[in-house]
């Protein structure tokens, strides 16, 4: 007997039920929050059920989820940039939630190839029906997405549908309502280089008493971080740690201590420093992406940082290093929960 992988999404869902009355998970380790981006399984079929069963296998209790998990569940008619696997997508900024159609090649010199006007074609079509169905859909999915998770134990604290400049207020509605419908106290995306959209989100967040998250790169410090900061008391930051060591070689700590109350999750990962090794494939500057403890990256330093200062933000793992040969991503995964519980014992 064969199985498709819609079948195998019907025997996920049937399965939960049963496995909800055993222990659920707990990685809330000496008062710090320990949880994951659902980026972290790209690789993986990525349905709701799919994606619930790898936090509970990995003993995650509260996720950051990206738009393509609850998006898909909700029936939206066209994925949501997705990557290898059913998976969110990496455009420009990182990982996002705009509707891709058509897929572009590389240019002569390794750059994106312009898209043709078929492609571009595709994707104005394919973001309009995604704008209707966006506009239109019930909460309803929303809530019982919710219910599923926290059933099972896991508690969805933050929620990744970028906004835009280019999308209407209709759709900004749609955003925060899915976040607040799926119990996130922050919406999070990268930090905006444009003023008009750093203003329009922080207006917007502000509107609705919701929180809009920046995630970083390699960019911040104090001047970039007061700028985004200053724009409401409804932004925040969505710091990654690893990222910031890999491109600038220094500590993310005394930031981490500094804008503490403005800080509504991390990004955890190793990363070796700059120029230490061959730069993360040409795709962003800075050292490669490691397995945990092999990196140079302080993640051991910011965890008994939370745990001395009882911050209350949770440290969300992004699993971004090769797997490496004869292991899987939930292996992987695994290990990275494991280091941080030993990290505040």
């Amino acid at each position: 007997m064969t199985f498709t992988r819609r079948d195998f999404g019907k025997l996920a869902a049937v399965a939960l039920p049963a496995a909800s009355l055993l222990a659920k998970p707990n990685s809330n380790f000496n008062g710090v929050q320990i949880g994951a981006i659902t980026y972290s399984f790209r690789a993986l079929p990525s349905s709701a059920e799919e994606v619930l069963k790898y936090c509970v296998d990995c003993g995650i209790s509260g996720i950051e989820l990206m738009s393509n998990v609850a998006e898909s569940y909700a029936g939206s008619p066209a994925p949501a940039g997705r990557g290898p696997g059913g998976g969110p997508g990496r455009g420009p900024d990182g990982p996002g939630g705009a509707p891709v159609a058509g897929g572009r090649g590389r240019g002569p010199d390794g750059g994106r190839a312009p898209m043709t006007p078929e492609q571009q074609e595709a994707r104005r079509k394919a973001a309009e029906e995604m704008l209707k169905w966006r506009t239109s859909v019930s909460m309803d999915k929303y809530k019982a997405f919710r219910k599923m998770y926290e059933d099972a134990g896991v508690k969805i604290y933050a929620f990744k549908l970028p906004p835009t400049l280019e999308m209407p207020d209709a759709e900004y509605e749609y955003i925060w309502n899915v976040g607040q419908t799926l119990g996130a106290n922050h919406i999070t995306m990268e930090l905006p280089t444009d003023d008009k959209l750093l203003q329009r989100v922080a207006d917007y967040a502000a509107k609705r008493k919701l929180k809009i998250a920046f995630h970083t790169h390699g960019q911040g410090g104090a001047s970039g971080f007061d700028k985004v900061l200053s724009a409401s008391k409804f932004t925040a930051l969505n710091f990654d740690v690893g990222h910031y060591y890999g491109v600038n070689g220094q500590s993310p700590a005394p930031l981490v201590e500094k804008y503490h109350d403005r800080i509504a999750s991390l990004h955890l990962k190793d990363r070796k420093g700059p120029g230490s090794a061959a730069e993360d494939s040409g795709q962003r500057p800075g050292g490669p992406n490691m397995p945990w403890g092999q990196g140079e990256t302080p993640l051991k330093e910011i965890l008994q940082l939370m745990k001395k200062q009882k911050y209350k933000f949770p440290g969300s793992i992004e699993y971004e290093y090769d797997t490496p040969e004869g292991s899987d991503v939930v292996t992987e995964v695994k290990k990275c929960v494991e280091y941080c519980k030993k990290a505040l014992a």
